[in-house]
């Protein structure tokens, strides 16, 4: 972790109007911006680890952060990524419980930390605020959700397929269709919830039938329709 000589600005910040700052005043944006600290964290830094004490929550104004569970014999289960205008370890907060996942910095990434209070403040003075925050969680459970259902029902060759499209999703293609994320064998079986050996084979297979290419981490998707039937993802 690094201290910024320049820190982000939050009424300056090009994530606010996609965020749920976007519905504070510009006032709150002040105080916020008064009582937050930014730092620079590098790759492999873990923000916080799953079981600490939370007092407070962070918002992502660049890189990607990883959330993942610890399960046996020290197994990772990635819950999440959280990428540009995210915020992370705020439920925690909100339920006064023991960080749920661990969070570590996937990409170097520049992020602002918010003290509980000016969460719980900002909660008690603006219901817009409080209802988008409502709306987040709702998300974030309904993902939750659809993940148990999946694990559950799905082929680890469907779940493949599928989390090829919510990586797609989340941070997009560039102009030759290779995701812009990079992740290794291992977390890509960390996110599915099986052994790296299967994915391993299983994006051979998806090359070798013309669905993708490789290039290290790298994935290009070729033929996303095939791939969505693949997935069982209807429109």
């Amino acid at each position: 972790m690094k201290n910024l000589t320049t820190i982000p600005e939050c009424d300056d910040c090009l994530i606010l109007s996609n965020s749920l700052f976007s519905q504070l005043t510009n006032d709150e944006i002040i105080n916020l911006n008064f009582d937050k600290g930014c730092n620079f964290h590098k790759k492999g830094n873990i923000i916080y680890h799953e079981g600490s004490r939370v007092n407070g929550f962070y918002c992502v104004n660049k890189g990607i952060v990883k959330l993942y569970k610890t399960g046996l014999e020290g197994r990772e289960q990635i819950i999440r990524f959280a990428k540009k205008g995210d915020i992370i370890g705020y439920r925690s907060l909100l339920s006064g419980e023991l960080a749920c996942h661990t969070a570590k910095v996937l990409e170097d990434a520049t992020m602002c930390f918010i003290p509980g209070e000016s969460l719980f403040a900002l909660l008690r003075k603006n219901s817009e605020f409080t209802i988008e925050l409502l709306q987040l969680t709702c998300r974030e459970l309904g993902e939750a959700n659809s993940f148990i259902t999946d694990i559950a029902q799905k082929t680890v060759r469907e779940r493949l397929a599928e989390v090829l499209f919510i990586l797609k999703d989340n941070f997009g293609l560039d102009v030759d269709n290779v995701l812009q994320i990079s992740l290794t064998r291992e977390e890509l079986a960390n996110i599915i919830g099986t052994a790296t050996e299967s994915v391993i084979r299983l994006l051979s297979e998806f090359k070798d039938d013309k669905l993708i290419e490789l290039s290290g981490r790298k994935i290009k998707l070729l033929d996303q329709k095939a791939l969505k039937k693949i997935a069982n993802m209807y429109e």
